[in-house]
């Protein structure tokens, strides 16, 4: 049976994010084919699409390789969410739908509740969880994708402290959703900008410098065909 590329490309990129290759590293078709448990073709198909994500550069000799960002271009990524998640919870405030808030809503009661608890790990993955699903409110596809593709590669150039306070970082998500649900877009701009200008402030690169010295593993497992992890 083919698996689909889309779940090769997810389970590349995942591993990309999570340091398993390094960076400037080759990714040859053969070995990621035996890795992934699939055949060379949807390999092939997924470094095109992670080579037009910017995960991904093809070297004259070397083939495809994992890209090597400058700290430049890890800055501009920042730089463009700060400029994009506003526009998107504005958008949101307009389109919304009463599925994207209930679920706006409970991500916010849950952010809330560990936060409370001191569950760090649970923070981190609602917070990826409530950005999506603010994006999707916006009701803009082009919006949606182009925000997921940040959140993943900020996701493999930075590390995040955790705040001192999530307990006020989950009190600007709540007031978002309140902004959202009224129709408020310039409250809901307003409240995301400062939220997300907040949330930079915590990045760390993780490459300051230089490229990172981990090698790459060579265990072999079949392809996660679930859906990208948030």
């Amino acid at each position: 049976m083919r698996i689909p590329a889309h779940s090769v490309c997810t389970a590349i990129r995942d591993d990309i994010v999570a340091g398993v290759y390094e960076r400037g590293g080759r990714l040859t078709e053969e070995l990621l084919a035996r890795r992934y448990g699939v055949s060379r073709v949807p390999v092939r198909e997924a470094l095109r699409t992670l080579e037009a994500e910017g995960f991904v550069v093809t070297r004259r000799h070397a083939g495809a390789c994992v890209a090597e960002p400058t700290e430049q271009e890890a800055a501009d990524l920042l730089e463009m969410r700060m400029l994009l998640e506003p526009l998107g919870a504005a958008r949101a405030a307009q389109r919304r739908t009463e599925a994207h808030l209930k679920v706006l809503r409970g991500l916010v009661r849950l952010g809330q509740e560990r936060s409370r608890r001191g569950h760090s790990e649970d923070l981190r993955s609602l917070g990826g969880w409530f950005h999506e699903t603010l994006a999707q409110a916006s009701g803009s596809p082009a919006l949606t994708s182009t925000l997921a593709q940040l959140r993943h590669k900020i996701a493999w150039m930075y590390s995040v402290e955790v705040p001192a306070d999530p307990a006020e970082s989950w009190a600007e998500h709540g007031g978002i959703v309140d902004a959202v649900a009224r129709g408020d877009s310039e409250r809901a701009r307003a409240i995301t900008t400062l939220h997300t200008e907040r949330a930079t402030a915590a990045h760390r690169l993780r490459f300051p410098g230089g490229d990172r010295s981990d090698r790459v593993r060579s265990s072999q497992h079949p392809v996660n065909t679930t859906g990208p992890h948030l």
